[in-house]
């Protein structure tokens, strides 16, 4: 069994300021997160559980008004990182995931791993990462900003291409305003979990 979006709720993509103050970034942070199990027939014991945040628009909005505050910037200081994101933003779709499982088959950038990451739209469009980086040991800004961080799961930052060659289409964007459910699936001999993040509609856009 997996379980990946129940009663989550649906995410707007849309870009531009937003009205948040450091105390949001709980609220903010709940919203972009999913959580995923897969379960051993014969028990409760979990072959996989997952949990991830997708680092979209709105949510590095929210996590640069909280870390401004705790690391007391200045509002220039402040006004830079909300305007100028890093380029991995705005080149890559990036998650911050953790889970647990055996440590050898749990190993995601090692030929050992026994789960296979994708990122895959509502149209069956799916990428491949191009890069899994491990955080072997989390550190404050982790375990603080990631509350979901133990010792005891292991703990990956995942980048996937914003576009793919479509045979039809040409280069298409994976995530776009015509999307109306995303999902980063975790598949293998063992199962398939897929942690899914419905889309409100965006106003105008045609189907």
């Amino acid at each position: 069994m997996a379980l990946g979006a129940c009663g989550a709720p649906t995410v707007s993509l849309r870009q531009g300021p937003r009205a948040y103050t450091a105390e949001s970034y709980e609220a903010v942070l709940q919203r972009w997160t999913r959580e995923g199990h897969q379960y051993q027939l014969q028990g409760l014991d979990d072959l996989i559980a997952v949990t991830a945040t997708y680092e979209s628009w709105d949510f590095r909005w929210a996590y640069v008004v909280r870390y401004a505050q705790d690391f007391r910037l200045t509002t220039p200081e402040r006004q830079e990182l909300l305007q100028h994101p890093p380029e991995s933003a705005q080149q890559e779709h990036e998650f911050m995931a953790l889970y647990t499982q055996s440590r050898r088959w749990g190993e995601l950038t090692r030929p050992t791993s026994a789960w296979r990451v994708l990122l895959l739209n509502d149209r069956r469009e799916e990428v491949a990462p191009v890069a899994i980086e491990p955080i072997n040991r989390p550190g404050a800004v982790e375990l603080t900003y990631f509350p979901y961080t133990t010792v005891w799961r292991q703990a990956f930052r995942i980048r996937f291409p914003k576009y793919l060659r479509s045979p039809n289409r040409g280069e298409v964007e994976v995530i776009d305003d015509r999307v109306r459910s995303f999902s980063l699936r975790f598949s293998g001999p063992l199962g398939t979990t897929d942690l899914v993040w419905n889309v409100t509609p965006k106003p105008g856009v045609a189907l």
